[in-house]
C-alpha cells in the first residue's frame, strides 16, 4: 500500500468514485465471468453446475477464509473463486454423524418421490433400525426418535423443540396460532382451555354428539339397504367431523357448513402430509387445503362473535367456544384474576374472534383425521370379532338399566367398563397418530453420542412403544382384557403415548375416548354390521393418520336393540 500511496501515478479516491467502487467491481466481475465462459459448451457449464450443486446438498462446508477452486478446462481458462467467509453450511452427510441413514440422499429432494405414497412397511423398517436415524428432504433433516425413551424425551423438552407439524403447516393454520408459541404465551392459552374437557364440560357437549350419531347411523342403513358391502371409511371421516364441529361450535354454525367442511377437510389433510411440496402453488394440495382452510376459520369466527353474544346475554353454554368465552367473561369480573394480574402471573385473558377461531381449528385438526382412523379400525375390529361385539352389548344395555332408547349421560359411560378397554386397546394396537413432527429450536443432545442440530426436524415415534414386547404381552394381537383390572397395560403408563406426553400433550384425550365409547356402544345396540375382508384389510394406509389399506368394506343392518347379544 505504501508504494501505491508513494507512486506518481497515485490518485486518490473521491467520495463517489469510492462508493461506486463496489458496483463497478461486481459489473467487471461479470463482465471477466463473461468472456471466460466464451470458450466452453453449454453442457460444460451444465454439468458444472450439477457436480457443484450436488457436493454443497451432500457435504459440510465450513470454509472460513478457504478457497474453492474449480477448473472447468484443462487450459484453466476459467477459474472460479468462492468464499464463504466465517459461515458454515450444515449438509446432510455431516448432520448424519453416527446415526442409522442413507450414506448419501438423492440431490436436493430426497426421498421427497417415495414419500408421495408412502408405506407403512417402509416406517417400520425406519423404526426397527435403530433408537436414531434420518432422512433429508428439501434440504430438511429429519431424526426419528423410535424408542419410547428417546420420545418422551423430545416431548418433555420444550426448551429445544416445538411442534412444527410440517413446513407449510404455519401458512395453513397461521404463524401466530397457539400450538405454535412457547412460554408465558403458550401457558396463557392452556390456562384458559384446560377447562374445556373436563367432565362437567364433557356432559355438556354429549346431547349434540348423540344428535350426529343418530343422523349418520340412519345414513349408514341408507346406503347398505342393497346389502353391497361399500368402503366407509370416508363415511367416518365425515361422522367425526361433523361431531367435533357440533360438539366445537355447536349450532351457531350452519348444517350447509358443516356438509361443506366434512367433505372437503380431507384437503387439509392432504396439504399437511408428512412430506409435501413447502411452497404453495395455485391448484396443488396445499393450494386447496389454504383455501379450504381460510373458509374454516372465517366460519370459526363468525361463531365465536355469535356466542360471544350469546354468553354476555346470559345463556347457557351448548359447546366448546361457549365454555371457553364464558370462561373468559367469569375471569375478567372475578378477584383471583385481578390479584394473577397484579402479580404478573399467567391468567385467562380476552381473546379475539380471530384467536378463538384459530385455536378451535386446531381442535377439529387434532381431532378429526386422529377420530376416523379410530373409528375406521373400531367398527372393522368389532366385526372380525363378534365375542367382543357380544361383550359390548351386553354391558350397553345393563349401563341403560335394559333401556336400549335411554339418553347418554357421564354415569352411563363410568360404567362402560369393557367398552373402554376395548376402545383403549384399539387405540394401542392401531394408533391413530404414529409420530409427531417437532422443530428443533436449538441444537439438542438428545442422546450422549449425538446431538440435533438447530433447525432440522425431530421425530418422535409413537407405535413401537405401544407394540413393546417386554411392555405387552402378544402385542400384535388385539387384548381388551389386558385394559381391565390387573391387566398389565394400565401400568405401563411411560408407554401410553396415544396422546403425547410433555406440554403439548393433547387437551382432548378423554374427551376423544369418551367419543369413541358412546359411538361404538350406541352402534352396537341398534345396528349389526358385516365386514367383508380383502386381501388388503389388515394392510396399514399411510394418510396423516394410518387406514385399512381397503379402506374397510362394510355392509349395515338395522337390529332389534332388545335382541339377545
Amino acid at each position: 500500500m505504501d508504494e501505491i500511496a508513494n507512486s506518481s501515478t497515485f490518485v486518490p479516491t473521491s467520495a463517489v468514485s469510492s462508493t461506486e467502487q463496489p458496483f463497478q467491481t461486481l459489473v467487471e466481475g461479470f463482465e471477466t465471468i463473461g468472456k471466460t465462459l466464451e470458450g466452453l459448451s453449454g453442457w460444460q457449464i451444465f454439468f458444472s453446475i450439477v457436480i457443484l450443486s450436488i457436493t454443497y446438498d451432500q457435504c459440510l462446508f465450513s470454509l472460513s477464509s478457504l478457497p474453492l477452486f474449480c477448473k472447468f478446462r484443462r487450459d484453466a481458462r476459467l477459474l472460479i473463486y468462492i468464499r464463504f467467509a466465517d459461515s458454515r453450511f450444515c449438509r446432510y452427510i455431516w448432520n448424519k454423524g453416527s446415526i442409522v441413514g442413507p450414506f448419501l440422499k438423492i440431490p436436493f429432494m430426497g426421498p421427497f418421490l417415495e414419500s408421495v405414497n408412502p408405506k407403512f412397511s417402509e416406517y417400520l423398517a425406519k423404526w426397527n433400525s435403530g433408537p436414531l436415524s434420518c432422512v433429508s428432504v428439501f434440504h430438511k433433516f429429519v431424526v426419528i426418535a423410535s424408542t419410547r425413551d428417546l420420545a418422551r424425551k423430545v416431548f418433555n423438552s420444550p426448551g429445544y423443540v416445538s411442534p412444527c407439524v410440517v413446513d407449510v403447516a404455519k401458512k395453513i393454520l397461521r404463524p401466530e396460532n397457539w400450538v405454535f408459541l412457547d412460554g408465558r404465551a403458550h401457558v396463557e392459552y392452556r390456562k384458559g382451555l384446560n377447562g374445556l374437557f373436563s367432565r362437567q364440560a364433557m356432559g355438556i357437549y354429549l346431547p349434540g354428539q348423540e344428535e350426529i350419531y343418530d343422523i349418520y347411523f340412519k345414513r349408514w342403513l341408507e346406503l347398505s339397504k342393497e346389502g353391497k358391502p361399500i368402503p366407509f371409511m370416508s363415511e367416518f371421516r365425515d361422522i367425526n367431523c361433523a361431531v367435533s364441529l357440533r360438539t366445537f361450535v355447536g349450532h351457531y354454525i350452519s348444517d350447509e357448513a358443516v356438509k361443506e367442511i366434512s367433505e372437503n377437510y380431507y384437503k387439509i389433510t392432504a396439504a399437511l402430509e408428512l412430506v409435501n411440496f413447502p411452497i404453495i402453488f395455485p391448484w396443488t394440495k396445499t393450494w386447496y387445503g389454504k383455501k379450504c382452510a381460510d373458509f374454516v376459520l372465517n366460519e370459526f369466527a363468525a361463531c365465536a362473535a355469535k356466542s360471544r353474544i350469546a354468553m354476555m346475554e346470559g345463556k347457557e353454554p351448548g359447546c366448546t367456544m361457549d365454555s371457553w368465552i364464558k370462561s373468559m367473561i367469569e375471569a375478567k369480573e372475578s378477584d383471583a384474576a385481578k390479584v394473577a394480574a397484579a402479580k404478573g402471573l399467567p391468567q385467562i385473558r380476552e381473546f379475539s374472534d380471530m384467536e378463538i377461531s384459530m385455536t378451535i381449528f386446531t381442535f377439529l385438526f387434532a381431532s378429526q383425521d386422529a377420530s376416523s382412523s379410530a373409528s375406521t379400525w373400531q367398527f372393522q375390529i368389532m366385526a372380525d370379532r363378534p365375542d367382543i361385539m357380544k361383550k359390548i352389548r351386553e354391558e350397553q344395555l345393563r349401563v341403560r338399566d335394559g333401556d336400549p332408547h335411554k339418553r347418554l349421560d357421564l354415569d352411563m359411560l363410568d360404567k362402560m367398563v369393557y367398552t373402554r378397554a376395548v376402545v383403549k386397546e384399539q387405540l394401542r394396537y392401531r394408533p391413530p397418530v404414529i409420530m409427531v413432527p417437532y422443530e428443533v429450536k436449538k441444537s439438542f443432545q438428545i442422546t450422549p453420542e449425538y446431538k440435533v442440530p438447530k433447525g432440522a426436524m425431530v421425530v418422535p415415534t409413537i407405535y413401537p412403544a405401544l407394540h413393546d414386547p417386554e411392555v405387552y404381552n402378544d402385542p400384535e394381537s388385539f387384548v381388551p382384557e389386558r385394559w381391565l383390572e390387573g391387566g398389565e397395560a394400565e401400568a405401563a403408563k411411560k408407554n401410553w403415548l396415544v396422546f403425547g406426553a410433555g406440554p403439548h400433550v393433547c387437551l382432548g384425550q378423554s374427551y376423544a375416548i369418551m367419543n369413541f365409547m358412546a359411538m361404538i356402544g350406541k352402534a352396537s345396540l341398534h345396528m349389526d354390521w358385516e365386514h367383508h375382508a380383502t386381501s388388503k384389510s389388515e394392510d396399514i394406509k399411510v394418510f396423516a393418520t394410518i387406514f385399512p389399506e381397503d379402506d374397510c368394506f362394510l355392509v349395515f343392518k338395522e337390529r332389534d336393540p332388545y335382541a339377545p347379544a
